[in-house]
């Protein structure tokens, strides 16, 4: 668990105050997927079949979940970029987009508990929904850990 905050950390440190091109934001993805699905896995335990049709839909939500985090990543970036300049019209903007990833992101999570219940079980669905749940819930606090509140430099 330590090695993925560390990777989160590392992730968002680097995207929300410089730029960044498609083949980083890949990267780190990758790596924090690598270590996110091992967390994932000693989580849930599942075997056999159930693990086969488990995995198969993890792996269509992960690809999913990244691109929402590429949007995510894009809007730390505005927020960084126009901090300075924050201005009424501007900060409507992000908050709107914020909550509307928001939206999407519980969106997805209820789509794929949905569709894993069958193959894996109420339960594994159920441990899906609350390790992710976890693991965003962290992310998401780290995150705003580290940027600036708004105001706060002024």
């Amino acid at each position: 668990m330590k090695h993925l905050l560390m990777i989160a950390v590392m992730f968002i440190s680097t995207f929300s105050f410089a730029q960044s091109n498609t083949e980083d934001v890949d990267l780190i993805q990758s790596l924090y997927g690598m270590e996110k699905k091992e967390i994932v896995a000693d989580f849930l335990a599942l075997k056999g079949a159930q693990a086969d049709g488990f995995w198969t839909l993890y792996d269509q939500y992960e690809m999913e979940r990244k691109q929402l985090g590429k949007e995510r990543i894009a809007l730390l970036q505005r927020y960084a970029y126009n901090y300075g300049t924050l201005d009424d019209a501007t900060t409507d903007a992000l908050v709107k987009e914020m909550t509307t990833l928001g939206a999407k992101t519980d969106k997805l999570i209820s789509k794929y508990y949905g569709k894993m219940k069958k193959p894996a079980g109420v339960k594994a669905a159920a441990q899906f929904v609350q390790i992710e749940t976890y693991l965003l819930s962290v992310t998401r606090a780290s995150i705003m850990e580290n940027i600036p509140f708004i105001g706060e430099l002024d």
